[in-house]
């Protein structure tokens, strides 16, 4: 299966919440949806509440369904408190290689 849809996000936390954003990312219910193909989690090496997600779905539907689920909604909604700032872009992943 490949990519058909996906984003780029680029989220600053609220001062000094950036290790719990990432924990937050790092238990995001897509990651075990099978249409989740790509799920990566990045953060600025100069500035620690800088971080950044990529991920790529098999499709633009499958997308919206998951985020219009009750799971995704509980789940989105704990990013208040902790995001201060977010620009989105679409990107869809072609390939490469992740070594984590």
């Amino acid at each position: 299966m490949t990519s058909k849809h996906g984003f780029h996000a680029a989220m600053t936390a609220q001062p000094g919440k950036g290790d719990e954003l990432v924990a937050l990312l790092e238990r995001a219910p897509s990651l075990e949806h099978d249409d989740c193909l790509v799920f990566l989690i990045g953060r600025s090496a100069s500035n620690p509440d800088l971080v950044f997600v990529t991920e790529g779905w098999s499709s633009a539907e499958a997308h919206g369904r998951f985020f219009a689920s009750d799971v995704a909604k509980a789940y989105t909604a704990e990013f208040g408190p902790l995001v201060a700032d977010s620009a989105y872009t679409d990107e869809v992943p072609l390939g490469g290689k992740a070594v984590l």
